[in-house]
Order: C-alpha cells, then structure tokens, then sequence
C-alpha cells in the first residue's frame, strides 16, 4: 500500500492583492501536475479577504502525495522553484496520512475544500483520539457533497489535520474554507481507502 502524505503551503498576499493575478497562475500553470508521477491530487485553494468569513488573501494549494519520494522530487524540483522564485520559499508544512476515502461526489470536479487542525491532547491516548476521529471520517465520506476526505498526523507536535474536498460549497463548522480553482488527480486512485495502519 503507498504511504499517504498530506502537505500544504500557504502564502498569505496583501489585503488589496488582486487574486486575479493568481486566478491566472492556476489558468496557465494548474494543468503542468495533471500526470505527475506519484502525485495523488493536488487542490489549487484560494482564500480572499472577506469571503466565507476569510481574513486574508490567500494562495494555499493542498496536496496528497502516494509516493513519499515524488513529493521530495517536487519539493526540490523545477516546479516548486517556480512557487520560490515568485513568492519566496513558504514553510511547507507535512503530515503523515492516516485515512483517505471518496465520497458520493467524487466524479465531480470540487469547488471547495475545508482544513481543521487539532491538538491530540496532552494526556490522552492517541490512539483512542485518533481512532474516534477516523470514524467521524468515515461517515463524513458517505455524505452528499464530499468528493474525497482525509486525516493526516503531525507526531512531532501531535497534531491532527483534516482535510475534505466539496462538490460545491463547504458546510458550516467543517474548517477553513478554501475555493478550489484546479484539482490536479493523476493519482486519486493510488491514495488507498479507509484507516492506513
């Protein structure tokens, strides 16, 4: 089974960026990911001051790699100097997959997705944390609208990330919203079903 890997940058623009700009990027660029080996999918997100309650502008792709080595490829490839040389280098934050499912909209192409981190708490059992959170998961995956859901685990700083694409528009309480400009997928299929240990 490939060992699933979460990671995401985001690069947060001034207030009076004109997202256009990177509206244009994803139009001219998006495609360049669409075969790109051991990638499972990439999801151009956006965030824009002001809209489904966002602070800020925001250019924050999420990615779910089925290959550990394809996502170094891409980090010290020509494709992420591209992302440094125009924006400078953004911290790239990675999370070891946990679960990974489709949902009923997976044929569709998403408009959206939503991030929600969380701390396992000091204390607590992480196992029994996490156990409980795959199984919220789960049902998250057989509701209309989702098109694929995953949770991910930083072990260094115990924390959980969940991540979930939308056919249309995120639900109320589901994480920070993100518009959905492009879905790289050559690899959806790769990314396994269910609970990944």
């Amino acid at each position: 089974m490939p060992a699933l890997q979460a990671m995401q940058y985001a690069i947060t623009l001034p207030a009076d960026y004109d997202m256009q700009i990177i509206r244009g990027r994803v139009r001219s660029k998006g495609h360049l990911l669409d075969d790109f080996p051991g990638l499972g999918l990439k999801a151009y997100g956006i965030r824009e001051c002001g809209v489904d309650g966002s602070p800020v502008n925001q250019y924050a792709p999420f990615y779910l790699w089925a290959e550990a080595e394809a996502m170094n490829g891409f980090l010290l490839g020509d494709r992420f100097r591209g992302v440094i040389r125009d924006f400078g280098r953004p911290a790239v934050q990675h999370w070891q997959g946990l679960f990974h499912r489709p949902g009923p909209a997976t044929g569709r192409a998403p408009g959206a997705y939503s991030r929600r981190t969380e701390y396992v708490p000091e204390g607590a059992d992480p196992a029994t944390v996490i156990a409980n959170a795959v199984t919220r998961h789960e049902e998250l995956a057989a509701t209309d609208g989702v098109h694929t859901t995953s949770l991910a685990l930083d072990p260094r700083r115990w924390e959980l990330v969940h991540f979930t694409l939308w056919a249309d528009a995120v639900p109320q309480g589901a994480g920070d919203r993100y518009q959905v400009l492009h879905l790289s997928a050559p690899g959806l299929g790769r990314l396994g079903a269910g609970r990944q240990w």
